[in-house]
């Protein structure tokens, strides 16, 4: 394109013009579109592919956390019952000890009870034979008297109240003709032969009678005795 400038000189100016974009064809426009909506299809299908494979994933994963949960909770149970088990073994152990140690003491006090009431009445037996002992002899003179009848009057009140007395502290006369002979109860002073009338050595006359306190022999009946033929 020339231009003219003013003076008649002619500028060859060159006119820059836009190249249009080249036309496409309509066939390979047709492909493109179709490729483009291909790919938009395909993306939806990728992308559900992969949210189910996340799905499955985080399922997986939840299924392993509640598996560990249970097996925790198995294996808690289990630690809890161990050990309630042993607190109760224990607590048995324990009852035992307790109820053999409560049995013992009981047998102790049982046993101590019966010493202090043993011990008491021999203190009480000694005491009483202490006191007792002298009287005997008095008790004596007063049988002697009785046999000859010399017991008579206010004598009488006197002798009757003391062997009241006497009887009511526990001391005890023993000792009649006709008593079969046993050592630990007679003194035999004399024999006097054999008796048709005795299966066995029997007392015949009492000399002095004797006197126990209790099981407690204070003094033993002196007598006579005689054989069985």
């Amino acid at each position: 394109m020339t231009k003219r400038r003013p003076g008649g000189a002619e500028e060859a100016v060159e006119e820059t013009t836009a190249e249009a974009p080249p036309e496409t064809d309509p066939e390979t426009k047709a492909g493109e579109e179709s490729d483009e909506k291909s790919a938009e299809v395909d993306a939806p299908e990728g992308d559900a592919s992969d949210s189910d494979d996340a799905a499955e994933a985080t399922s997986d994963e939840d299924g392993s956390a509640e598996a560990a949960e249970d097996e925790a909770d198995v294996v808690a149970e289990d630690s809890e019952v161990d050990f309630m088990g042993d607190a109760a073994d224990e607590v048995d152990k324990r009852v035992a000890e307790l109820t053999t140690d409560l049995q013992r003491l009981q047998a102790e006090y049982v046993n101590y009870k019966k010493r202090v009431d043993r011990d008491r009445e021999l203190v009480s037996q000694n005491a009483t034979y202490k006191v007792l002992a002298p009287i005997v002899e008095v008790l004596d003179t007063i049988d002697r008297a009785r046999e000859h009848g010399e017991v008579e009057g206010g004598f009488k009140a006197v002798a009757d109240q003391l062997e009241k007395i006497v009887t009511n502290l526990g001391l005890k006369k023993f000792g009649e003709p006709g008593d079969v002979f046993d050592p630990n109860l007679h003194e035999a002073l004399s024999h006097m032969g054999t008796d048709p009338e005795v299966e066995e050595t029997s007392v015949k006359l009492v000399a002095k009678a004797g006197y126990t306190i209790g099981d407690r022999v204070v003094r033993a009946a002196q007598v006579l005795v005689v054989d069985p033929e």
